[in-house]
C-alpha cells in the first residue's frame, strides 16, 4: 500500500514539473500532457454519471469453452 501511495506522489511531483517547463516555454509539451488530464476528466464524468443514474457495475460472466447455452440445440444421442 505504501509503495501505491509514493508511486501516485512520485508520479503527479513529475506530472506537476512537466507543466512547470510547459509553462516556462516549453510549448511542445502541452499536448501530451492534456492527454491524461482530459482522460481523467471523461472517466470521471462517466463515474460521476454512472452514480447519478444509480446504475452498479457488472461483474464479468465467464464460461468454459464447452459450457451449454440457454438456446443452444440439444446434444445429438
Amino acid at each position: 500500500m505504501i509503495w501505491t501511495r509514493a508511486t501516485i506522489v512520485v508520479g503527479l511531483v513529475l506530472y506537476a514539473g512537466l507543466w512547470v517547463l510547459a509553462a516556462a516555454g516549453a510549448s511542445s509539451l502541452v499536448g501530451p500532457l492534456l492527454v491524461p488530464l482530459v482522460l481523467a476528466v471523461l472517466v470521471g464524468g462517466g463515474v460521476a454519471l454512472n452514480r447519478f443514474l444509480g446504475t452498479s457495475p457488472r461483474s464479468p460472466r465467464f464460461e468454459e469453452p464447452g459450457a451449454r447455452r440457454d438456446g443452444d440445440p440439444p446434444e445429438p444421442g
